[in-house]
């Protein structure tokens, strides 16, 4: 008998199990998100013109990334709600001090250089504020009245037009949508709902008048990409007839004729989905839509299981938030959205972005592996 029992204690499975529990790593939502970035090596090979060094700078910050993933699934979730007030205020003073000092790059000014190292303090808000808004709603009787509406709808304008402001329109709608995600699982009723649908209908024509005249030019596009399709209608031209190419099955790993032929721009980020949908078809896309169908559905589960307001109201956004994402990139590729340059998540080469998901999901976790702790 203690010989089996002494076998038990050696087994891998058991032994890994008791790892990631002990991490707080969630092993349904690590499944997903590790098949997701899997699948990111093979289509940014591709991509990429078949460049290793491609592929080793973005394995070292997805490894990056899963590191902080573990390090945040460690922290108690009371210590987020505790600090989130003072995170909510560091990134909207990081962003005034964009607007300052911050570095021009492709004309916008969006990041902070330290010398060692730069980054762009927006990706940071994209989680500070829902859990500033799920901080103050959590406070106070549920569903909010109209008084608390408008001050988090305050929390949620200011570091929207900040970052509107550099101009950045696809992070400061990731921004917006996530707190609004919080208020709306805080409980709304349809009449405050279509209300508010309708003012913001009204208001299209002042929104427009704000609006660069690039940001114009790119609603005008998504309406009638054929007007100027050597010009501005290009990118989503190019990237329609990469998808329909690839048909049913697609052409095969590395077939990709628009990226290879370098008729798609930005194949290896914005429009890497219009890769993989050339090379993998139809039946590629349904796998990894399913993919992230089984990560959104994990997420929503461990919203619904949080045991107290603020990490349900937290996790609920950042389920949603995750789901804009997939949304908006594709919505754009396909040409059912304007382009608004928002990568597609965990696939798409780039640091900052696959940073912030991560760090969302280690929240996540934290919430889910906790909860005996906070029930006690």
């Amino acid at each position: 008998m203690k010989t089996e029992l002494r076998s038990e204690q050696l087994d891998p499975p058991s032994l890994i199990g008791d790892i990631l529990r002990k991490l707080h790593i969630d092993v349904p939502l690590l499944a997903g998100l590790l098949m997701v970035t899997g699948l990111s090596f093979l289509v940014l090979y591709s991509a990429s013109g078949q460049d290793i060094q491609v592929l080793v700078r973005q394995g070292a910050r997805i490894g990056a990334a899963f590191v902080l993933m573990t390090v945040l699934a460690h922290i108690n979730p009371y210590q987020f709600k505790r600090h989130s007030l003072l995170l909510y205020g560091i990134g909207v003073a990081l962003l005034i001090a964009v607007l300052i000092m911050g570095e021009i790059g492709k004309g916008a000014q969006r990041w902070l250089d330290l010398g060692f190292f730069r980054f762009q303090p927006s990706e940071m808000l994209k989680i500070t504020t829902p859990m500033m808004i799920a901080w103050y709603l959590s406070e106070t009787a549920l569903p909010p009245k109209w008084k608390q509406l408008g001050i988090a709808g305050l929390y949620i304008l200011i570091p929207t037009l900040l970052i509107a402001k550099q101009p950045d329109l696809g992070t400061s709608i990731l921004v917006a949508s996530s707190g609004a995600a919080v208020i709306y699982f805080a409980g709304l009723s349809w009449k405050f709902i279509i209300s508010v649908t309708i003012v913001m209908a009204s208001l299209t024509p002042v929104l427009w008048h704000f609006m660069r005249d690039y940001q114009r030019d790119r609603v005008l596009t998504f309406l009638n990409p054929e007007a100027d399709p050597m010009g501005r209608g290009y990118h989503i031209i190019q990237s329609k007839i990469a998808i329909g190419s690839g048909g049913l099955y697609g052409k095969g790993w590395q077939g990709s004729t628009q990226s290879q032929l370098d008729f798609l721009p930005e194949s290896s980020t914005d429009f890497i989905f219009a890769v993989f949908a050339e090379e993998f078809g139809l039946i590629g896309c349904i796998v990894l839509l399913l993919i992230y169908l089984a990560i959104i559905c994990r997420c929503l589960y461990i919203a619904l299981q949080a045991q107290d307001t603020y990490c349900r109201l937290l996790a609920g956004s950042l389920s949603f938030t995750f789901f804009v994402y997939v949304f908006v990139n594709m919505g754009m590729v396909i040409g059912i959205l304007p382009v608004v340059g928002v990568p597609l998540p965990l696939v798409s080469y780039g640091g900052t972005s696959m940073i912030t998901l991560l760090a969302g999901f280690g929240i996540l976790m934290s919430i889910h592996t906790h909860k005996k702790f906070l029930a006690s």
